[in-house]
């Protein structure tokens, strides 16, 4: 059976960056209000919507320490080798596209690496390795984008599934043999209904996705984020504060605009305890797909120097850049690898590029 959207997913959210997550809530006699702190808060039971609400004395004596979902996230997590955030500062930069490129490329390239040791292609060393562990390199991707989520669209197209429910938990969709997805839009009878929640039920939905979803062996796990620093970020950053996070990798467009932003998100970051991998810069520049043109032209001009004038000042790794291509928008509205098809492209050769800084920087061998 698959599961739905009308569970009890009132986990309020967290109160401070660094903050413990809170234990769980209390049973409730009577619907949150409208402008409730959560039950969870130091303000529960205190503040001014909590006057003549009947779950006042509920809230105002419940118990407030650490949430005890936290061991449970962890233990879940623990056959994940590596988790990487990809983050923007703002909207519109195509972050949730870079983010299901970046999935494949790494699921394609890790089956390629998988390959080439059973070739006999590495050192002897690696292929004994390879012969102790056979299972097949697998990569997840999370979509918390809850109110925008594009990545099942992107990676399975028309081919929407429901998620399945089995006594371990949760099973995410795989969109292929080596990458699996989660998603809210999976959870959703109408595909085109509108997700309309505050940030208690997103924080719970998360949880969820960490807590109850089998993800299995991975060798990564890649989480979309919305565009922010709000309660998705500080959700994601409290749940898997045990569990560890190799690292955050920003997305932005070259034109001051976005890197303004950026340098927010920079800041959310280090005051996060979330080390920066680095930054790509998106849309940069347009290549013409025609192989008899291939002229590259720019669309948003860096006016200030753009991502790589951004990292040489705050001292963080410059990972690339991935120019335009109209096939990329094609592919992502077929659920098709562009990777796969266009191999030879430009933006391929640059995503590839990205995937290899990347895999060096946590320490995941990758053969681009």
């Amino acid at each position: 059976m698959a599961p739905t959207l009308e569970a009890d997913l009132t986990e309020p959210p967290s109160e401070a960056l660094n903050a413990n997550l809170k234990a769980a809530p209390p049973k409730l006699v009577a619907p949150e209000p409208e402008h409730c702190p959560g039950p969870e808060s130091d303000q529960a039971g205190k503040g001014d919507a909590c006057d003549g609400c009947p779950n006042q004395a509920i809230c105002a004596t419940a118990p407030k320490g650490p949430d005890p979902d936290i061991p449970i996230i962890t233990e879940r997590l623990s056959g994940v080798k590596h988790k990487v955030l990809v983050l923007s500062g703002k909207g519109g930069v195509g972050k949730s596209t870079f983010s299901a490129l970046f999935a494949q490329a790494f699921s394609t390239l890790l089956r390629k690496k998988k390959i080439r040791r059973g070739d006999g292609d590495v050192e002897d060393n690696a292929e004994e390795e390879e012969e102790e562990d056979d299972t097949p390199p697998t990569v997840g991707i999370m979509d918390t984008d809850l109110c925008g989520p594009s990545i099942p669209r992107m990676l399975l197209g028309d081919n929407l599934q429901d998620i399945h429910t089995t006594s371990s938990g949760w099973e995410p969709v795989w969109a292929s043999d080596t990458l699996a997805v989660m998603s809210i839009q999976f959870m959703l009878e109408d595909p085109d209904a509108a997700v309309i929640w505050r940030g208690p039920k997103k924080n719970g939905l998360i949880k969820r996705f960490l807590k109850d979803v089998e993800w299995g062996k991975l060798d990564l796990l890649v989480v979309d984020t919305p565009p922010g620093t709000s309660d998705e970020h500080l959700s994601i950053q409290s749940f898997l504060k045990e569990a560890g996070v190799d690292g955050a990798v920003l997305v932005t467009t070259p034109q001051e605009v976005a890197l303004l932003d950026v340098r927010r998100e920079l800041d959310f970051c280090r005051k996060a305890g979330i080390r920066v991998i680095g930054i790509v810069e998106n849309m940069s520049g347009f290549v013409c797909p025609n192989v008899k043109c291939g002229r590259e032209s720019q669309i948003f001009r860096p006016t200030t120097g753009g991502a790589r004038k951004l990292c040489k000042d705050e001292g963080v790794l410059f990972l690339g850049s991935v120019p335009l291509d109209p096939r990329i928008g094609m592919a992502c509205d077929f659920g098709e690898s562009f990777l796969e098809a266009f191999p030879e492209s430009v933006a391929a050769k640059r995503i590839t590029e990205v995937v290899g800084l990347v895999g060096e920087s946590i320490g995941l061998e990758v053969v681009t």
